[in-house]
């Protein structure tokens, strides 16, 4: 299996504070039905933290039954708890997913060595192919370009990372120095376009949740060295990126978004509360001028 192309970060959908997997199993039918490569549950788009064990493993086993083998499937199963990170994946792995996002160890703050023996551990324990994600402004650190080529030369499972550090400079350096089957994908929809140019192989996205179609064409575009195509969708779809990015920290309006439609309630959970009624309005005029809610 090899990382590329484009992948869906999906959201949780709840109803009376359980998880609601009767829309689970149709959002992941409408990623299905709009052409992605992949689909990620129980990221920070899927409100991860917020999840009982049993409720974050059953996300994954639900998710990987509906999507039956017609897209890949990549189990956030990371933790700042190495020993967490490897029981949820290895559970991961007998559900039949493809692979497994492992976040950089938030709020405990390690330093590169025990980053690099953190992941080595997760990875000598399972066969499934890992995808690092590093997101330094979710966990407070950065996985360094020598642990991520530390990692590529000794691990031979860990082959992606999802960088969302918001560097192109980090891009360019992460494709020097890691071999060509190392995939790079992008962590921020905003920066497809330069980051796929820089040579990475894709994107992990928020806004395919209610674009996945469009988001597909980008992509595609992108990856297909077709630039004038890529810049004119990036172009026309950075407004929506940008909105569904700043009105609330994420996936406040993601949520709200796919609310707006009627495809899942408003319903987050405590720490995160539902997108203002004052934000609503602003959300549902975008969404309407791409025609993604009547």
């Amino acid at each position: 299996m090899k990382y590329q192309g484009l992948y869906t970060a999906i959201v949780t959908p709840f109803k009376n504070d359980k998880v609601d997997y009767d829309d689970l199993q149709a959002l992941v039918e409408a990623q299905i039905a709009g052409g992605v490569d992949g689909i990620v549950p129980v990221g920070t788009t899927g409100e991860s933290p917020t999840l009982s064990h049993h409720e974050h493993m059953e996300v994954i086993r639900r998710t990987a039954e509906f999507a039956a083998g017609r897209c890949q499937v990549i189990a956030g199963t990371g933790s700042n708890a190495t020993i967490e990170a490897i029981e949820m994946t290895k559970e991961a792995a007998d559900m039949g997913v493809d692979g497994t996002l492992q976040v950089c160890p938030y709020y405990n703050k390690p330093n590169q060595e025990g980053l690099y023996r953190h992941f080595k551990a997760v990875a000598d324990s399972t066969p499934l192919p890992v995808l690092l994600y590093s997101i330094p402004g979710r966990s407070g650190i950065e996985i360094a370009v020598d642990t991520v080529v530390r990692l590529a030369q000794n691990c031979p499972t860990i082959t992606a990372i999802k960088e969302a550090g918001g560097s192109v400079e980090r891009v360019n350096q992460l494709v020097a120095a890691l071999p060509e089957n190392f995939a790079v994908l992008s962590g921020d929809d905003g920066l497809t376009v330069p980051f796929i140019s820089c040579g990475a192989k894709g994107l992990v996205s928020v806004t395919s949740n209610v674009a996945p179609a469009e988001m597909k064409a980008l992509v595609d575009a992108a990856l297909a060295g077709d630039g004038c195509k890529a810049l004119e969708l990036q172009k026309k779809y950075y407004p929506l990126m940008k909105g569904l990015m700043s009105l609330d920290t994420n996936p406040i309006p993601i949520k709200a978004a796919l609310a707006l439609r009627g495809d899942i309630s408003w319903e987050v959970r405590l720490p995160l509360v539902p997108l203002a009624e004052e934000k609503r309005a602003k959300l549902a005029d975008l969404l309407k001028s791409f025609n993604l809610i009547g």
